[in-house]
């Protein structure tokens, strides 16, 4: 059980960390930054609890449905995703305290995800 936490943290890192994740974190919109933190109340203490398997679920659902050229999230939708996936970094800084600063650097990553760039990614799929 041990090897698989650590295998799904570390494809998490690996999916985590691109070129955006080097960037300075952006500053979201107050209406999206308002969202974010509704969903995050909502969702925090399921999220805290999830086992790695529903973890893995909702990570590889998120990309296969961000990457699908036919499904636009809403943005309530996009935010639920990454909202969730940002809480997840505090389990696994529980988990491995040994990885508290990358897990730190992933939730600001995640929460810092913009709506706005999701739609010209998927603008950028159609042409």
């Amino acid at each position: 059980m041990h090897r698989l936490l650590k295998l799904s943290f570390i494809c998490f890192l690996i999916f985590s960390i691109n070129d955006s994740a080097y960037a300075q974190v952006k500053k979201l919109a107050v209406d999206d930054q308002i969202l974010q933190d509704s969903i995050y109340k909502s969702n925090k203490k399921k999220v805290l609890n999830f086992s790695m398997k529903e973890f893995d679920e909702l990570f590889f659902e998120y990309f296969n449905r961000k990457n699908d050229p036919n499904i636009t999230l809403t943005k309530t939708e996009f935010y639920n995703y990454t909202v969730q996936i940002a809480t997840f970094s505090d389990r696994l800084a529980h988990l491995y305290p040994d990885q508290k600063e990358i897990a730190a650097t992933n939730k600001e990553k995640w929460l810092s995800e913009s709506y706005e760039e999701y739609l010209q990614y998927k603008a950028s799929q159609k042409k």
